[in-house]
């Protein structure tokens, strides 16, 4: 129920936005028009209202760079500076743009358009997506089923049970849900994303078996996907990739508070759904587990941060790859030990692949078109022109809303996220406060409502109780431990 009413809003928020806009303000006449059929790969346009004076040398001056002004048949004080050069350049004209190094800040009166999808790219983006889980999802599926067959599974929930029993309380012992939620957490944790979706979905299914509504979600449904969702991973390597290729002098900097930021999000998720169902997080079997996985963590930190940049992206992807090489080892062999059929075995779970990937299509596109509105909107720019003014008011550091953009983004789109990343880097530099922090904000958790979208629908869930509330509430304290470790460590 509530899914369905942050979707509703999220709809009827962003139209009624853009129709005010629309109304009120003349350089948005085009937003419908981006909203149904834009394109992320639109060419970069700057909308500007001047006086002629001003648009002749405003002209004038870009045709040296290579750019043309355009002006609107029906508006004869309405321009559009656009280039004519392709995407590399529009990317450059939109870095210089923004630090005033073409013109004269003064010329740049209208808005930037960011090239968002609208609903019609959004649709055919969400089936993409879907498509490309189809082969992850079988491969990943079918290496699973010859690992339940062989009891690897239940091997691995009699490990880890004494620790799932207490805060998945209405789960059976050893029952195989915390086998699969295991190797979801564990996939996280390494940074393998593609293998973390379908053992999560495999981990939605098991705990749907015993969910005794199938309808409305479970107490252990919603302790895992609001646990996954914190998106607790040791090394943040596509963020430092990012920096890298940014230019960053110390790409590995944002390390050690990343880890932090999202371990404490994770803690603050899992303390929140302990709240809400009376589980006590002082017993000491989960104390005792606790403590292990933070003296696990704080010794990987201190290895880690000892290393150079390019060993800690030579280890961060060996430690990853090479862990699911094993593991794709440890389950044939053990397949070949209790002697069953494993390409059988695999061809079965593959199937079942193949099914989930194509019945969460229309869950994906229901939510991506809600948040492509909302997107294109306005919404987002009214949202941080408010936090800036609030800022200004109360005496706070006005850099934090520069870097805002991406916490704010991060629940509603990874992609979106990293592009918001990359744009804060490019418009204040890389090994900035403010960028840094966009850093920290990007690596502090993990994208909500895409997962909300892809686990509910795998199960035909349709209302989720408190389940997204709770995931934004560890998004918050993520951001605001971030806030907190970037004076820490960045000043």
């Amino acid at each position: 129920m509530a899914l369905s009413r942050i979707w509703g809003a999220f709809i009827v928020v962003g139209i009624l936005m853009a129709g005010f806009l629309f109304f009120t303000n003349p350089s948005r006449d085009d937003i419908f028009e981006r909203m149904i059929a834009g394109t992320a790969k639109d060419e970069f346009k700057f909308v500007s209202v001047l006086d002629s004076a001003t648009s002749a040398k405003l002209s004038t001056d870009l045709k040296e760079y290579g750019y043309i002004l355009q002006t609107k048949p029906d508006n004869d004080t309405r321009f559009i500076v656009t280039n004519s050069i392709g995407e590399d350049s529009a990317k450059k004209i939109q870095a210089n743009f923004s630090t005033a190094k073409i013109v004269p800040e003064t010329y740049l009166q209208g808005r930037k358009q960011k090239r968002i999808d609208g609903v019609f790219a959004t649709c055919k983006v969400a089936v993409e997506i879907c498509i490309g889980l189809i082969g992850i999802m079988a491969l990943f599926l079918g290496f699973m089923n010859i690992a339940e067959k062989a009891g690897g599974i239940n091997f691995m929930a009699r490990i880890i049970g004494p620790f799932f029993n207490k805060i998945f309380p209405e789960v059976p012992k050893n029952h195989p849900a915390h086998g699969h939620m295991l190797m979801n957490f564990s996939a996280n944790l390494l940074g393998l994303d593609n293998a973390a979706t379908p053992f999560g979905i495999k981990a939605m299914e098991s705990l749907q078996e015993i969910n005794p509504n199938k309808n409305v979600i479970s107490n252990s449904q919603i302790m895992f996907l609001t646990l996954h969702a914190s998106g607790l991973t040791l090394i943040p390597i596509t963020i430092i990739a990012d920096r890298v290729a940014k230019g960053s002098k110390y790409p590995t900097d944002i390390f050690i508070p990343c880890m932090i930021a999202t371990f404490m999000a994770t803690l603050a998720a899992l303390s929140i759904v302990a709240f809400k169902q009376k589980i006590n997080l002082f017993q000491a079997t989960i104390f005792k587990w606790i403590a292990g996985v933070s003296i696990v963590i704080a010794a990987l930190v201190m290895f880690i941060h000892s290393l150079s940049p390019e060993m800690v992206r030579a280890f961060s992807g060996s430690l990853g790859n090479g862990i699911l090489l094993f593991v794709f080892l440890a389950i044939v062999a053990g397949g070949i030990y209790k002697k069953i059929n494993n390409f059988d075995a695999f061809i079965e779970g593959a199937k079942s692949g193949f099914d989930t990937a194509i019945r969460i299509i229309p869950y994906l596109v229901g939510l991506l078109v809600a948040i492509s509105i909302l997107r294109n909107s306005g919404v987002f720019d009214l949202i941080l022109n408010l936090f800036k003014q609030l800022f200004s008011v109360i005496g706070l550091d006005a850099r934090i809303v520069d870097a805002l953009p991406t916490s704010l983004i991060k629940p509603l789109s990874g992609s979106g996220a990293r592009a918001m990343h990359i744009d804060t880097m490019t418009s204040f530099g890389p090994d900035s406060w403010t960028s840094n922090l966009a850093s920290v904000f990007r690596g502090s958790a993990d994208t909500t409502f895409y997962i909300a979208a892809v686990y509910l629908g795998a199960v035909g869930i349709k209302n989720g109780r408190y389940a997204i509330g709770t995931m934004l509430l560890a998004d918050l304290v993520g951001i605001i431990v971030s806030v907190i470790l970037a004076y820490l460590f960045f000043i």
